[in-house]
């Protein structure tokens, strides 16, 4: 059995950046230290921190007074914001710069009079955070059909923003239906899109050509791996979401020759390695599991850290200002 591994997979910039500003801020100030939301959408990854003094809440009204509070990698409301200030929680801000560069979006389209469009999905905690950030209605459509149901007249000034885990192929259709509808349409261009998001879909796409059987590693509450699940079965390539090796089911590797592997962008190598290993354990039927890696895209994007964490040791943080 061979196993093909993506090119590229797993972590991008962005859950690089959180999971490091959680880790830093534990050995700078102790545990514990919040975090509000999943600092990013993958089971193992916020185990992990937990066992190191982290605590995650849904809520800051968790957070005791003075507590070191993070903000997830999706973002928040201003008005989660506002409340942290209003408390004097020292804060660090986890949101990915990419997500961060759609509120900025968001917030220049409406300053300038259009009447904004959210492509996203409805209860994601990146969207929320979104439609937070703006200071003005945003309609919020993930489909050409819901576009189609805008109670809006063909003559508005429409802009549009995108959830960034979704990619340029994702969302072309809506779009299109957008533009079809509204003349006076702008948008972000298409190399504002998560490159994460872009290449590791591509890669997908690419590696679905050469395998019978398509398994990603990743949680079930991450979007990003999701997708890559069902650009599986859109190719017509039998696809499984797993969360680590010991969730193999050995009967997805009857009559197979070729498993794809990759993983989600806030899945961490070692899960990879671990269905690796239960892909060695369970693969022996047939003969000596053979892996090779895809020629793909290499990833070399750093985001910088707070600047709370980037000078010289400290054991305070300023307070936030509102």
């Amino acid at each position: 059995m061979r196993v093909l591994l993506a090119q590229p997979r797993g972590f991008c910039a962005g859950v690089v950046r959180a999971i490091d500003i959680v880790e830093r801020s534990l050995a700078r100030f102790g545990a514990p230290v919040y975090v509000r939301h999943e600092i990013v959408h993958n089971a193992h990854v916020v185990e992990t921190l937990k066992r190191k003094g982290a605590v995650f809440v849904e809520e800051l009204s968790e957070i005791p007074d003075g507590a070191v509070t993070i903000f997830s990698a999706h973002g928040v409301a201003r008005s989660v914001v506002e409340e942290a200030a209003a408390r004097n929680l020292p804060v660090l801000d986890a949101t990915c710069p990419l997500v961060a560069k759609v509120h900025v979006q968001g917030k220049r389209y409406a300053a300038r009079g259009r009447t904004l469009v959210l492509i996203g999905h409805a209860g994601h905690p990146e969207v929320d955070g979104t439609l937070g950030q703006v200071d003005a209605p945003v309609h919020l459509v993930s489909s050409a059909e819901e576009v189609e149901r805008l109670d809006l007249p063909a003559e508005t000034p429409v802009a549009y923003i995108t959830q960034t885990t979704l990619s340029v192929d994702d969302t072309r259709g809506i779009i299109a239906a957008l533009r079809a509808r509204f003349p006076d349409l702008e948008g972000p261009d298409v190399s504002d899109i998560c490159y994460a998001t872009q290449n590791r879909q591509v890669a997908v796409r690419e590696l679905c050509a050469q395998v019978d059987l398509l398994l990603v590693v990743g949680s079930r509450n991450s979007s990003n791996s999701n997708r890559l699940r069902e650009i599986g079965e859109e190719q017509g390539v039998p696809s499984h979401l797993i969360g680590n090796g010991g969730e193999l089911d050995p009967r997805w590797l009857e009559g197979v020759s070729t498993v794809g592997l990759t993983a989600g962008a806030s899945a961490p190598e070692e899960l990879v390695l671990d269905v690796l290993a239960a892909l060695r354990r369970h693969g022996t039927s047939h003969g000596e599991v053979e892996v090779a890696a895809m020629a793909g895209i290499q990833e070399n994007i750093e985001f910088r850290l707070p600047a709370e964490l980037r000078t010289p040791s400290s054991t305070t943080l300023a307070q936030p200002a509102e």
